[in-house]
């Protein structure tokens, strides 16, 4: 009978940093980190410069996961309209899970308050990705002014994540309709 390895303390902490700054905030001390993680705090600083570093570095880490969570594989054939919709069917299924907290990078970004932290950084790359997303499917199909709808659907995507993760609304039949209608005022079709 073979044992998995144990992941490495540098992969510990990168994961328990994600686990413990989406589920408490990124206040989560470095004590509570290391303890949770099963390495010493001597080790985290002589893996990583700074909780500061250490929590974009999760956040790097967690990004192409999260990321492919939401949207649609890239040979997906669906209309640029259905690929986005995937995207808000995507928000309102993780939604729904009890351990749902909201968008990690959006939490990250109002947490710190800090455009400059390296968490903020790499927070602020992955919602830059999503509007991306959002322009180039709108503009692809033709839609009015793509630019514009990509606010729009981050505005959606951002008020939406955030008022479920604090359990003050059920995404289930209310962010569809608001996307359907962004979409058609953008003409797509």
């Amino acid at each position: 009978m073979t044992t998995a390895a144990r992941p490495s303390p540098r992969e510990r902490l990168l994961e328990t940093a994600a686990a413990l700054s989406y589920q408490q905030g990124v206040g989560v001390g470095i004590e509570t980190l290391c303890r949770t993680a099963g390495v010493s705090k001597r080790s985290m600083y002589q893996l990583f410069d700074s909780k500061d570093e250490l929590l974009a570095a999760s956040l790097e880490r967690g990004a192409a996961a999260y990321t492919a969570s939401l949207l649609p594989a890239a040979d997906d054939a669906r209309g640029h309209r259905e690929r986005i919709l995937h995207v808000f069917e995507q928000l309102e299924a993780q939604a729904g899970a009890p351990e749902f907290r909201g968008c990690p990078y959006l939490a990250v970004e109002m947490e710190l308050k800090d455009p400059d932290h390296p968490a903020s950084r790499v927070a602020r790359e992955v919602k830059e990705g999503l509007a991306e997303f959002f322009r180039a499917e709108a503009a692809a199909d033709g839609a009015l002014s793509p630019d514009l709808l990509a606010r729009q659907l981050v505005l959606v995507f951002d008020g939406a994540s955030a008022r479920a993760g604090i359990g003050a609304d059920h995404l289930a039949g209310l962010i569809m309709p608001t996307v359907h209608t962004l979409l058609d005022a953008a003409g797509m079709r």
